[in-house]
């Protein structure tokens, strides 16, 4: 459990001493521009290539798929974002509400808070609203360091209804807050025990500069269900916490780890050269159906958004709705021009690139 120095530090990041940082990094990530300068998620460099005779009718087209129990009517994943506060109750809700009229697959935030105040339940209590969905509950890895392990991770499992969970590893994002938990010594060994004593599947995913292949080899080794390889290009953590700093050497600190990264694109293929039949999501930048159709003709079998589904609920369900809407329609499209009718048909799909 965190000592009141550990709150303090927490509450004393913004500007009225009062907000958490949870509700900064959700404010942060709706208000300002944190997107990863100087490096891209690589999609850009692949095209396909088209096919003017597809032998096919659009309606042919099945974007269904099955991962870890669940049927899901698309292969995207609404990625672990928040929870926790006030502000994260309507958030989470509204895109459960999507992720359950879709067949999307859904990630909750760090459950760290959840299993520390109770109290904060409601904030991360979607089923009610996505009874049908694959729910992802979310912890970090590093905590494994400091005391939680398979009884702390059942008990979340419990409390949110999830069917699997999802560690995610954020080295960068600890190093460059003051109050961030840098021990990582032994993780590996027990992320593993984690994995064998669980019960429920559980995932590694980074949140936002990548997974090399050693480390997707490695996690595989030791017994994870997948790997979430959360490329660079899309949010950058480095700069969500410069946002959050007010002192001017961290200010220039973090603004040095602005093009840091493996770049999605890469991190996919690399993953599955490593693991030929594992389950293996992309996100990072991924922000239309264009880039998650390339994501899974590189490998990927789901892939997971965040940034544009957050910015979007803060405008409302209408907008969500819209997102959903457009990136299931273009992924249809995109496949029904290349003439294929299913994701395992997609994946088989070769590409022109990189250019």
């Amino acid at each position: 459990m965190p000592t009141s120095s550990q709150q303090g530090a927490e509450r004393g990041r913004s500007g009225d001493g009062s907000t958490s940082r949870k509700a900064e990094h959700l404010r942060i990530n709706i208000e300002q521009d944190v997107r990863a300068k100087g490096v891209s998620s690589g999609f850009e460099r692949y095209r396909f290539a088209h096919c003017a005779l597809p032998e096919i009718a659009l309606d042919d087209v099945d974007l269904s798929v099955a991962q870890f129990g669940r049927k899901m009517r698309a292969p995207i994943l609404i990625s672990c974002m928040t929870g926790g506060t006030p502000e994260a109750t309507g958030v989470n809700r509204t895109l459960a509400r999507i992720a359950q009229e879709f067949g999307f697959a859904m990630g909750l935030g760090s459950g760290r808070v959840l299993l520390e105040q109770p109290e904060t339940l409601e904030s991360f209590d979607v089923r009610s609203v996505a009874p049908e969905v694959l729910l992802f509950a979310n912890l970090g890895a590093v905590q494994l360091n400091k005391g939680y392990g398979v009884p702390q991770c059942k008990h979340l499992i419990k409390l949110v209804d999830a069917d699997a969970l999802v560690l995610h590893l954020n080295p960068l994002q600890e190093a460059l807050q003051p109050e961030g938990d840098t021990d990582f010594r032994g993780l590996l060994k027990r992320i593993g025990d984690l994995s064998n004593g669980l019960g429920v599947p559980v995932l590694v995913k980074e949140v936002g500069w990548g997974l090399s292949p050693d480390v997707v080899r490695a996690l595989f080794e030791v017994g994870v269900a997948g790997v979430d390889v959360a490329g660079a290009g899309g949010t950058s953590w480095s700069e969500v916490e410069r946002f959050r700093t007010h002192e001017s050497w961290r200010i220039r600190v973090a603004s040095q780890f602005a093009a840091w990264g493996i770049p999605t694109a890469e991190c996919v293929r690399a993953a599955r050269a490593v693991a030929p039949e594992a389950p293996i999501i992309a996100s990072g930048g991924i922000r239309d159906g264009l880039d998650a159709a390339k994501a899974i003709a590189l490998g990927a079998d789901m892939v997971g958004i965040a940034g544009p589904f957050l910015r979007a609920a803060a405008q409302g369900f209408d907008e969500v709705h819209d997102l959903a809407h457009e990136i299931v329609e273009v992924l249809r499209v995109a496949m029904f021009a290349l003439g294929i009718r299913s994701i395992e048909e997609l994946k088989l799909t070769d590409m022109l690139g990189p250019a």
